[in-house]
C-alpha cells in the first residue's frame, strides 16, 4: 500500500473512533436517548475534536511510524497525542458554545479514544505476528543465551523479519529469577546446565550467546558447554554495540576460535607506550603483512610524528596505507616499497626519513616452504634483518623492535634458525649502540596469512576432510591484536639486548583446534567431517618452546611479558660466522645446513 492510501484510511478511521467514542459517551451519560439541547453540542464537539485530534496526531508523527515495530515509544506518542488533543477540543468547544461539555462525557470520550486509537494500531500487529506470518521451513531454530536487555532486543529484531533465516525459539539464563519468564511471548527455561539437554529437545540449530558484558574467560566456559551440542554456535561481539544501541542481528558474528582462548583484554601501559612512540617517526618493515599492518593500527592512536610503512609487496602495503588514511587522516603516513636485502635501499629510507622507532616484522615465516628454498630464507630473515638494523644503528635510532618466533628456540626448522640468529645480530648490536635493541619472541597468531586456522576454515568450507599433520602436535596460540599489543608494550621495557617473551597461555592440540572448528562450523567432526593426519610435515617439531636452555627468565612490570636472559655472543667470532654463512649461500643446502648448525649447536639438522 502506497504512503497516500495508509495515511488517508489511517486519518479516516481516527476520525471514525473520534466521532464513535463522543456518540458512545453521550450516548451512555443520557442512556441511549440525547436530548435535543445537547445534540448541537455533541456534533459541535465532535467536529471540533476531529479537527484537534487531526493536527495534535501529525504533530505527534502517528501517521509516520511503522507500526509492525511498535514499542513503548509509540505508547507514549498516543498517549501524548490523544491527551492533548482531547484537553484541546474540551476547551475549544467551551469557548464556541459557551457551554461546559459535562465531565462524564470528556472522561468517557478520552478513555475510548484512546483504548481504541491505541488499540487500532497494535492491532494490526497482533494480526500479523499471530496468523499472517508463518515460520518458512527453511528457517533454523535458535536458542539465546542470555535473557538481558542485549537478548530481548535480538529476539524483537528476529521476530519482525520475515526473511530471518533464523527464529528463536527460547532463552536460557543463569539468573533463576528470570526462570519460566517470558521475554516476547518467547519462554526462559533453563540455565547453561540444561544447553545440551534442550538443545536436543527444541530441535535448536543455532545457539546465540547475547550477553556481550561477559568476561573472555566466562564466554570461553559458557562455548565450551556448547561445545557439547550439535547446533553451530552465534556470538553478539561487543558491549559498545549495545550500548550505542547498534545491536541488530547483522552484528551477531559466528564464535571464532580466538573466543576459547578465554583471555581477558590485555593491559596495556599507555602513558609508557605514549612516551617511546608520540611525536616520533615510526618505521614498520613488513607492513602489508598481518603483523606488520596490526603494528600499524595500534601505534597510529599514538600519535606518531610519521608513520612509515615499509614492504615488499604493494597490493599488500596498498592495503594498510588506505586503511589508515580513511582512519586517521591527519596522520602524516609515508609508503616505501623495497627489499630488506637492498642494503642501499634501506640506507636511502633511513637517511630521509631518520626514524626513531623500527618494528622490524619483515620476514620470511612459513616453515615447510624455507625448508624447500633455504638460501632465500636467510638472505632475508638474516641479511635483510641485519641490513635494517645496522641501518637504525648508523643512524641513531632510538629503539629497534625485532619481530620473532618460538620457533627459534632449539630450531628444527631453517626458518626458526634464520629467526635465531637474527635475534643474535640484534643482541649483539645492544652491546655496543646507543640504540635500544631488542628482540620479541611469542608463538602462532590467529588468523595470520597462511595460518592453520583459515586453512582449516577453507577445507571445511570444502566439506573436508581436514587435514592435520599429527594427533599429538600442539602449539601456542594468541590473537594477532593481543600479540601486537605485548609486542608494542615489550618496546616500553626495552634498555638494549633483551629478548622479550610473550606469555601465551596454554598450549592447544592441533587436533582438538580442528574438531572444535568443525563443531563451531555446525558440524559433527570424523562423521559430517573427516580429520586425516597427514604426517609432520620438515622443519615442524610436535611442540614449541619460549625458552632456550641457557637463557632463564625474568619478569617485567606486565604479567604477561617475560625477559630471556641475553645469551653471550663473542662479537668477532660472530661476524666471522655471518660471513662463512653468506659464503655458504653459493652451495648446496648441505653446506647451508652445516654453516647454520655452526652458529647455533641447537639447531636440530633433521633433515
Amino acid at each position: 500500500m502506497s504512503y497516500e492510501k495508509r495515511l488517508s484510511l489511517l486519518v479516516f478511521l481516527d476520525m471514525a473512533i473520534v466521532w464513535f467514542s463522543i456518540l458512545t459517551a453521550y450516548a451512555l451519560r443520557f442512556d441511549g436517548s440525547i436530548p435535543s439541547s445537547f445534540i448541537v453540542q455533541a456534533l459541535i464537539y465532535g467536529a471540533v475534536s476531529c479537527v484537534i485530534c487531526f493536527l495534535v496526531m501529525r504533530y505527534f508523527k502517528l501517521y509516520n511510524r511503522v507500526w509492525q515495530y511498535a514499542s513503548i515509544g509509540e505508547i507514549i506518542a498516543i498517549f501524548k497525542s490523544v491527551t492533548l488533543g482531547v484537553l484541546l477540543s474540551y476547551t475549544v468547544t467551551y469557548v464556541v458554545t459557551l457551554e461546559r461539555v459535562p465531565l462524564s462525557i470528556l472522561l468517557r470520550h478520552y478513555e475510548t479514544l484512546l483504548l481504541f486509537v491505541g488499540g487500532s494500531r497494535f492491532a494490526w500487529r497482533v494480526v500479523r505476528d499471530k496468523f499472517l506470518i508463518k515460520k518458512p521451513a527453511t528457517q533454523k531454530n535458535a536458542l539465546i543465551f542470555g535473557a538481558g536487555d542485549c537478548g530481548a532486543l535480538i529476539a524483537k529484531e528476529m521476530l519482525s523479519q520475515l526473511d530471518a533465516d533464523i527464529y528463536p525459539v527460547a532463552f536460557i539464563d543463569d539468573d533463576r529469577l528470570k526462570h519460566k519468564q517470558r521475554i516476547h511471548d518467547l519462554p526462559v527455561v533453563g540455565s547453561r546446565k540444561q544447553i545440551v539437554s534442550l538443545t536436543a529437545s527444541m530441535k535448536i540449530d543455532e545457539i546465540i550467546i547475547a550477553i556481550p558484558s561477559l568476561s573472555k574467560k566466562a564466554t570461553a566456559e559458557i562455548i565450551e558447554v556448547c561445545k557439547g551440542t550439535k547446533a553451530k554456535l552465534r556470538i553478539i561481539p561487543n558491549l559498545n554495540d549495545l550500548i550505542n544501541g547498534k545491536v541488530t542481528v547483522r552484528q551477531i558474528r559466528d564464535v571464532e576460535v580466538e573466543d576459547l582462548l578465554g583471555r581477558d583484554p590485555i593491559n596495556v601501559d599507555l602513558e609508557g607506550i605514549a612516551n617511546y612512540v608520540e611525536h616520533k617517526t615510526v618505521l614498520v618493515t613488513g607492513a602489508g603483512g598481518s603483523i606488520g599492518s596490526e603494528l600499524c593500527r595500534q601505534i597510529a592512536p599514538f600519535r606518531p610524528k610519521c608513520l612509515v610503512l615499509l614492504g615488499h609487496g604493494e597490493n599488500s602495503i596498498y592495503n594498510i596505507e588506505m586503511e589508515m588514511r580513511r582512519k586517521y587522516p591527519d596522520l602524516l603516513i609515508e609508503t616505501i616499497i623495497a627489499d630488506i636485502q637492498d642494503r642501499e635501499r634501506i640506507d636511502e629510507v633511513f637517511q630521509m626519513y631518520r626514524p626513531e622507532v623500527v618494528f622490524h616484522a619483515a620476514a620470511h615465516k612459513h616453515v615447510p616452504l624455507m625448508e624447500r628454498n633455504p638460501a632465500e630464507a636467510i638472505k632475508n630473515n638474516v641479511f635483510g634483518t641485519k641490513n635494517v638494523a645496522e641501518a637504525a644503528d648508523r643512524y641513531s635510532s632510538e629503539r629497534f623492535v625485532l619481530i620473532s618466533t618460538d620457533k627459534a628456540v632449539n630450531p628444527t626448522s631453517i626458518m626458526g634458525t634464520t629467526k635465531r640468529i637474527a635475534e643474535m645480530i640484534v643482541q649483539s648490536l645492544g652491546k655496543t649502540s646507543k640504540t635500544k635493541f631488542v628482540a620479541v619472541r611469542f608463538g602462532n597468531v590467529l588468523g595470520s596469512r597462511g595460518s592453520v586456522i583459515p586453512h582449516f576454515k577453507r577445507q571445511i568450507a570444502l566439506g573436508g576432510p581436514v587435514t592435520v599433520t599429527h594427533p599429538d602436535m600442539i602449539r601456542y596460540f594468541m590473537t594477532i591484536p593481543e600479540a601486537v599489543q605485548l609486542v608494542i608494550q615489550a618496546g616500553a621495557f626495552a634498555k638494549g639486548g633483551e629478548i622479550f617473551i610473550l606469555d601465551m597461555g596454554e598450549p592447544v592440540r592441533i587436533v582438538q583446534l580442528a574438531e572444535d572448528l568443525i563443531r563451531l562450523s555446525g558440524f559433527e567432526p570424523y562423521e559430517e567431517i573427516e580429520i586425516k593426519f597427514s604426517g609432520i610435515r620438515p622443519g615442524e617439531k610436535l611442540y614449541e618452546e619460549l625458552l632456550t636452555d641457557e637463557e632463564g627468565i625474568g619478569s617485567t612490570t606486565h604479567d604477561r611479558i617475560f625477559i630471556g636472559k641475553p645469551t653471550l655472543v663473542n662479537q668477532g667470532q660472530f661476524e666471522l660466522e655471518l660471513k662463512m654463512l653468506e659464503k655458504s649461500l653459493c652451495g648446496d643446502r648441505a653446506k647451508i645446513r652445516e654453516s647454520l648448525k655452526s652458529m647455533v649447536p641447537t639447531f636440530l639438522n633433521v633433515s
